[in-house]
């Protein structure tokens, strides 16, 4: 198989741009990003041996190229035998891979997913959204965490600003 360009970068969009009907005539951050997420994921499946085109395309390809990416990754994941597994500042280097951050795999996917709709795919069909694509994330995402030992647990609803302050009110 023949090598492509990363095609990763850590520019995602970071709020403001006006994406679809806004009335620019310049596309959004998000929308040039997903132009080149799926230019990308298309040269990648050119490349493939044997090519494959957009409609055979699954699950199973788009998790090929999750892991073909990870080559172009800048996150250190170690490995639960590294002795620093678990610890969110290690103190020393160590042979672990540099790996996609799952954070830039979700966003990827989710642009991925979005722009093979816009390019003929059917939505029932869409192999970004399969479930093996999904139980990858969050995989990823749970083992990343444990490599380095930050927990994420669903965030709880705050309580509402008024009760905050009822509270401040009571308490003094």
């Amino acid at each position: 198989m023949e090598t492509v360009p990363s095609p990763i970068t850590s520019s995602t969009n970071s709020g403001g741009g006006g994406g679809g009907g806004s009335g620019s005539t310049t596309p959004s951050r998000y929308e040039n990003q997903k132009r080149r997420d799926w230019n990308t994921f298309s040269q990648y499946l050119r490349n493939h041996r044997p090519p494959l085109t957009v409609a055979m395309c699954s699950g199973a390809h788009v998790l090929e190229f999750l892991h073909y990416l990870d080559q172009f990754g800048k996150t250190k994941v170690h490995n639960p035998t590294c002795p620093f597994f678990g610890l969110p500042n290690p103190p020393a280097p160590c042979p672990c891979p540099l790996r996609q951050a799952w954070g830039s795999l979700d966003a990827l996917i989710g642009r991925l997913r979005a722009a093979y709709e816009e390019n003929g795919g059917r939505g029932e069909s869409n192999p970004f959204g399969a479930r093996a694509v999904r139980l990858y994330l969050h995989d990823v995402r749970e083992f990343q965490a444990k490599a380095r030992g930050v927990s994420y647990e669903k965030k709880r609803k705050r309580p509402k600003s008024s009760n905050i302050s009822k509270a401040t009110a009571t308490a003094t």
